[in-house]
């Protein structure tokens, strides 16, 4: 929450300064970044240790992907004044496109790296993967962003209530 209060309404303008927009697409991105992080850490761990299989492990961590990102934007909305229906409206319209590219980009690397589903939580290849593909999640996704807060959409319908 903390992070878009540095946000200036100009940035969602389609009309704003490049390096503007750039830098609200890069805050808006590592708001998606984080929930898809602790969904997709948490996913992946949990998979593991219970021994899933790549399908079972990766379907929760994408759920909880989703999840974790949706409630990151949900909570400060509510706290906006906003119903429980409302709030989950914005979320959705906020993160969906972001967390799906996030995820489909995250997960594609994981499954790229030879062992990587393999790796065990005390591996170090289970953690680098880990790290690496939500890096390159994030590089592919802040141009997404832009293109969206540039056009009124995504993280830009929430922005209104961050403040």
């Amino acid at each position: 929450m903390a992070q878009h209060a540095h946000h200036d309404v100009e940035a969602h303008d389609t009309h704003a300064a490049p390096a503007g927009l750039t830098r609200t697409a890069i805050s808006a991105t590592l708001h998606c970044l984080t929930g898809c992080a602790i969904g997709e850490v948490l996913g992946m761990v949990i998979g593991t240790a219970l021994g899933w299989g790549d399908v079972s492990t990766i379907a929760l961590a994408v759920v909880l992907a989703f999840f974790f990102g949706y409630a990151l934007t949900i909570t400060p909305v509510l706290r906006a004044g906003l119903s429980l229906g409302r709030a989950a409206k914005v979320a959705l319209a906020a993160d969906t496109v972001s967390i799906l590219v996030m995820e489909i980009v995250d997960n594609g690397v994981i499954l790229t790296v030879p062992d990587a589903m393999e790796a065990g939580l005390t591996d170090g290849l289970f953690w680098w993967t880990l790290a690496f593909a939500l890096v390159v999640a994030f590089v592919v996704t802040v141009p997404v962003n832009r293109v969206m807060i540039g056009r009124g959409l995504g993280h830009a319908v929430v922005h209104q209530y961050h403040h």
